[in-house]
């Protein structure tokens, strides 16, 4: 894998009709791929609820390190980077979007510490509404921030009303973890851009257990020396990373893009299913209320995004002369178009964070099939 040159194409484009190939085949089903989507939520959720039994024996950060660094090795061994041949321009690009992802998961573990899982989860999904809002300025945007705010609000009727009060450093940990997933969706479509492939996302998560070792030695070291914690450990980096991105890449393969953000804005749901069933978390009614109306600004973010983009598509295909898609046509993501890492906004509205998805240049050889961890937490 060398370092080659990227750019767009008009399928990940706005304003532009859809090539052939991000046309879905007609043997791609569309079920298999909701059942794969809604496999890597629950993974990813159950894998955070499996990393939050091991808080007290290694601890947040320890597990966050552990985690990345497993994921790490693995993807590496897949992949294998030929970081020789990046450039400086390439590196920086890359260590950025491993702090990224390392203060994102870490931030994210402390805060599920402290707090349940479900609320940590919906706390955080306000970095990436609130990054789309400011990059589209559209006024529907303005008004999913807003109601994912009032589901936030929830919680904090639910302190004055008595009914439980959360630890204000574990909601201060998930509001952390909410602005860096923000960085993360901008430093992961950066790296798209720059490094051909799953290189990228290797390294970085490399560099984001690095990045926490200073935090989380003690977790390693305790991991290291018993057997039985450090294979809970490679369960959880499965669990939580390897499983969902594995799962999210197939399904990008066989369903349309707003389709894919709409499910995964149901990770709220999921978290708080897995925090009930695996870590007795039992919600509130201001709890359900909060996550429903996070999960509502979630899609609904990703449905004004996908009216826009067909409108931008229809205009265009006026202005050009060219017949608008029917309806029964669905615009998928074709594999060489996923960016280095995924995410519900990096995925679900493209354009509004970067303008276009990155492809390697055909004329200097095929982008790398390879699925590898999942980054987000």
């Amino acid at each position: 894998m060398t370092s080659s040159s990227v750019h767009s194409t008009a399928a990940a484009q706005p304003g532009t009709a859809p090539t052939a190939s991000a046309q879905p085949a007609p043997s791609s089903p569309v079920a298999p791929a909701v059942l794969m989507i809604l496999g890597s939520c629950t993974s990813l959720q159950f894998g955070a609820a499996l990393a939050a039994q091991l808080f007290p024996a290694l601890g947040s950060w320890g597990v966050t390190c552990l985690r990345l660094g497993i994921a790490a090795i693995i993807l590496l061994v897949i992949v294998r980077p030929a970081v020789r041949g990046w450039s400086g321009g390439q590196w920086r690009a890359v260590v950025a979007f491993g702090f990224a992802l390392g203060a994102m998961n870490g931030s994210f573990y402390a805060a599920i510490e402290r707090i349940p899982l479900g609320t940590a989860v919906a706390i955080e999904f306000l970095g990436p509404l609130v990054l789309s809002a400011i990059l589209s300025r559209r006024l529907a945007d303005l008004a999913c921030v807003l109601l994912a705010l009032a589901g936030i609000g929830m919680f904090g009727l639910e302190s004055l009303a008595g009914a439980g009060a959360l630890d204000p450093v574990g909601v201060l940990f998930a509001l952390i973890a909410a602005v860096f997933w923000g960085f993360y969706v901008l430093a992961s479509a950066h790296v798209g851009r720059h490094v051909p492939g799953q290189g990228g996302l290797a390294v970085a998560l490399a560099i984001g257990a690095l990045a926490l070792l200073p935090l989380g030695t003690g977790g390693v070291l305790t991991a290291v020396t018993r057997p039985g914690l450090l294979l809970l450990a490679v369960a959880t980096a499965l669990l939580a990373s390897v499983i969902p991105y594995t799962l999210e890449l197939a399904a990008l393969r066989r369903l349309p893009r707003h389709v894919f953000g709409i499910l995964l804005s149901l990770e709220p749901a999921i978290a708080t299913i897995a925090g009930l069933l695996l870590l007795a978390q039992v919600p509130s009614v201001y709890g359900l209320l909060a996550v429903v109306l996070v999960v509502a600004a979630s899609a609904g973010t990703t449905i004004t995004a996908r009216r826009a983009q067909a409108r931008g598509a229809d205009d265009a295909d006026r202005a050009e002369g060219r017949p608008a898609p029917s309806d029964g046509e669905l615009e998928t993501l074709p594999a060489d178009e996923y960016p280095a890492a995924l995410s519900v906004q990096a995925i679900a509205e493209p354009e509004a964070i970067t303008g276009q998805f990155p492809v390697l240049d055909p004329q200097e050889g095929e982008a790398d099939d390879v699925g590898g961890p999942s980054g987000r937490p």
